[in-house]
């Protein structure tokens, strides 16, 4: 397979693109129509969307190239500053990256988490699933296989990043993911030392932990027209730089199967964008597959997997877009006003749909203790 980094891309795809804005609602026959792709967040991450939907109307191109092709565009366009290089420093002012891409048809997928100096994320992703058994590999040891796989060794800090990074130290450090450490982490830059935790799981720190700025990722599913009555190739994948100012090593939940994204041919796919360290707890998108199976549309599935999350996580940040295999589709969030892309058919353009948040969290927990979280 030649990977679409050897195809020369330019180093910022500027893809020109247009695109309305939906409402999130009834998904029940909503479908525009296969070949089809949906991904998370609208604004600059529609030029994925499209880049991907076009490379579908090439006769060629498979559902997993066109997952690579349309991720790989968000990485070289910096979408949101919150994928690819020159985003999301951590507290040592560096840039890594998670990513991951599945196959729903074999079900198998690779992934690369805390990759360093190597722009293409989500292509090394292919590359461990095509050219290993395993499922995801980290850190420096994800950089080693990437250049012998014939990646280049590249700088993933840019002059802005720097200047961030910079910023955020003589600020303070201000705000952290540290807690339960002394000094104090909310008017310290540290080093850390871990502090005493009570029995009861309460910290022994006076202070408090202030939540750092939010982070988006792309999440997406494709769907390949097969041109019988078999169900569609569909293919699924996530790219991330990060949390900013993440603890050097910290991985969220983008290149975690199940999490980050998720799809399986014969019923659906998933794509989720937030709060990482919580969602990852919950495997969102698994289960919203999973509610699909169960024969949930795929609105009340992304609603069920995201009030999961709000039952022990009232303020989670969550994002979910699920598409079941004939391209009805549907969301759910909380925490803020989540969007998600898609285009499919004979459409012209892409479309945004609008996801207000799953706003009560308390009738969330209300209904899972009347048993209505299935």
């Amino acid at each position: 397979m030649a990977y679409l980094w050897d195809l020369r891309l330019t180093p910022l795809i500027l893809w020109l693109s247009t695109s309305i804005v939906a409402s999130n609602v009834n998904d029940t026959g909503n479908s525009p129509g296969l070949p089809m792709v949906i991904n998370t967040w609208g604004g600059p991450f529609t030029a994925a969307t499209d880049a991907a939907y076009l490379s579908l109307l090439k006769p060629e191109t498979s559902a997993l190239d066109a997952v690579e092709i349309g991720c790989s565009t968000c990485e070289a366009n910096q979408c949101d500053g919150s994928v690819g290089y020159g985003g999301s420093p951590d507290e040592n002012c560096e840039t890594t990256l998670d990513a991951m891409i599945m196959d729903g048809t074999t079900m198998k997928s690779g992934a690369v988490a805390a990759l360093r100096r190597v722009k293409d994320a989500v292509s090394v992703a292919r590359a461990v699933l095509e050219h290993t058994t395993h499922t995801l590999l980290a850190g420096d040891f994800a950089t080693d296989f990437a250049l012998s796989n014939g990646f280049a060794a590249q700088n993933l800090t840019t002059e802005a990043s720097a200047a961030s990074c910079a910023q955020w130290k003589a600020g303070g450090c201000q705000p952290n993911y540290r807690i339960n450490v002394t000094p104090d982490p909310s008017s310290s830059c540290g080093p850390y030392s871990p502090e005493t935790v009570l029995a009861n799981g309460a910290s022994s720190q006076v202070g408090g932990y202030k939540r750092p700025e939010g982070h988006d990722t792309i999440s997406m599913i494709a769907l390949h027209a097969s041109g019988s009555d078999a169900p569609p190739s569909m293919a699924a994948g996530t790219s991330t730089n990060g949390a900013g100012r993440k603890v050097p090593g910290r991985v969220g939940d983008g290149p975690i199967t199940g999490s980050g994204s998720y799809v399986d041919g014969d019923v659906g796919g998933c794509g989720a964008t937030g709060d990482g360290d919580v969602m990852m707890r919950f495997l969102p998108c698994y289960q919203a597959v999973e509610n699909l199976r169960r024969g949930m549309a795929p609105r009340e599935a992304a609603e069920d997997a995201v009030r999961r999350m709000l039952r022990k996580y009232p303020a989670v940040q969550s994002g979910l877009a699920v598409v079941n295999n004939r391209g009805d589709h549907g969301g759910a969030g909380s925490g803020w006003t989540f969007t998600y892309a898609y285009r499919g058919g004979a459409m012209n353009e892409t479309v945004v749909v609008s996801v207000p948040p799953i706003a009560d969290a308390a009738a969330a927990a209300a209904a899972a203790a009347a048993g209505d979280l299935r």
